[in-house]
């Protein structure tokens, strides 16, 4: 399989390390976009998007970006922030009334963004279709009882981070949650992302797979026993609950749903294009970036059971092979479930979006995305 696209002759060492991973024995699809300064220097795509290896990926092919979705999120609800119509240190409460049961008063929307409410899973029980039930899974977040007191610890929330942030976003802003944050991020910068795909767009999405025999590294390995053998452990109903949420990626009704913490459907371009548009300014006030990407949460992360750090709807830069961006200390951004990144380095003035159809087992960083974006760093 061939590269397609464009790469600047001076980032060569990068589209051949691109050519390398679509070569690898498992690759089906890939694809990678970097801005240098506000200028695209790389943009590739390459391999297959259907189910069967046998439609080309194109130029505009879309995927589910999972957790890179996440960002997207946090930016509108900061807009909210800037707009005055919303406090970062507000009681979530105020805004969603109903969340105040079970002591859950004293969480606060900062709280909310640097996973610090104590709810990285749906404890109550709900039904596999229930993920696709907005009211129903809001209403089941407001009746659980956080794991720790507010600010306490800090536990990735790989799911319920939709809800809790899409609600509050949705009761300030008055529209669904998909709709305000894609109008407030995409639609401003002009950006190819949908969260809650219309129908008409399915022909564009890459179906995804698992690869298979690699075992991740020590952090995946740990999440996985525990996963498999820890069934009432909170980082194994952070994952399985409601029990269809590994299972519905190439689902059509997980592509219409709107679940800001995982469904977000895009491409490279669209990733890389909305953190461009944070370091140019177009998406929030520098002031607010700021406070986003410094550091909030830091040290063991009870979900995911090794070291991680966190902004306000950001993972940060940690130097440990399983959490580094591979460039500056101040970069930001997100990675998604099975290899895709995205991210922003303020000082190389970088942006960086990278997608695949092919889920690797890594917990955070994907070593195919690091291996491009250090390609990337060593270029410039």
């Amino acid at each position: 399989m061939t590269p397609q696209g464009f790469c600047n002759a001076q980032f060569a060492a990068v589209e051949q390390a691109f050519a390398e991973l679509l070569q690898a024995p498992q690759a089906r699809g890939l694809a990678l976009c970097v801005q240098v300064g506000g200028e695209t220097v790389i943009d590739l795509w390459g391999g297959v998007a259907d189910k069967d290896n046998q439609a080309p990926w194109q130029q505009d092919t879309l995927v589910n970006l999972f957790s890179c979705t996440k960002p997207f999120a946090a930016v509108a609800l900061l807009q909210l922030v800037a707009e005055g119509r919303l406090q970062l240190d507000a009681p979530v409460a105020e805004y969603w009334p109903e969340f105040a049961a079970h002591g859950k008063h004293t969480i606060s929307v900062r709280h909310l963004l640097c996973h610090q409410a104590g709810l990285p899973a749906v404890t109550t029980a709900v039904a596999a279709e229930d993920l696709f039930d907005w009211t129903r899974m809001c209403a089941a977040m407001a009746d659980c009882a956080p794991a720790w007191p507010a600010g306490a610890a800090h536990g990735y929330a790989p799911i319920t981070y939709g809800w809790l942030v899409g609600e509050v976003l949705r009761r300030v802003d008055g529209r669904s949650a998909g709709d305000a944050i894609v109008a407030r991020t995409a639609k401003a910068l002009g950006l190819d992302f949908y969260i809650g795909l219309p129908a008409s767009e399915d022909h564009r999405v890459a179906h995804v797979s698992r690869g298979k025999g690699d075992m991740g590294d020590e952090a995946a390995q740990r999440l996985l026993k525990v996963t498999f053998t820890q069934p009432k452990h909170l980082s194994t109903i952070a994952f399985t609950n409601p029990p269809s949420v590994m299972t519905s990626t190439n689902k059509p009704a997980w592509r219409r749903m709107q679940q800001p913490a995982a469904n977000g459907q895009g491409h490279a371009r669209s990733v890389a294009g909305f953190y461009q548009g944070l370091l140019s300014g177009e998406l929030l006030p520098a002031d607010l970036l700021a406070e986003a990407t410094r550091e909030h949460s830091v040290g063991e992360d009870r979900t995911l059971l090794t070291s991680t750090r966190f902004g306000l709807g950001f993972m940060l830069d940690q130097p440990l092979a399983n959490a580094t961006f591979g460039m500056g200390a101040r970069a930001f951004g997100h990675p998604g479930a099975g290899g895709t990144l995205g991210f922003a380095d303020p000082e190389r003035e970088v942006a960086f979006g990278f997608v695949t159809n092919v889920m690797g087992p890594y917990v955070l960083m994907d070593p195919r995305a690091q291996r491009l974006s250090r390609a990337v760093a060593a270029c410039l």
